[in-house]
């Protein structure tokens, strides 16, 4: 397995083991609440990972897709 698979794990560090210690109600963050900035911030976090990811894929390098 390549290392730069291993970035398909922050996702899910971040949101599943993250959230216990992102779970306030009195931050707000661009007017939400810290938890929904936080599950919203993941999910740009997960399309910029599996851009740099689909970037860096050697499997698509050696089929030609570029």
């Amino acid at each position: 397995m390549k290392p730069i698979y291993f970035l398909a794990l922050l996702p899910f560090i971040g949101l599943l083991v993250g959230i216990p210690f992102a779970n306030r109600m009195t931050p707000y963050v661009l007017g939400m609440p810290f938890l929904l900035f936080w599950n919203v911030l993941w999910v740009v976090l997960t399309s910029i990972l599996l851009a740099i990811m689909y970037k860096f894929d050697p499997k698509r390098k050696e089929s030609g897709n570029e």
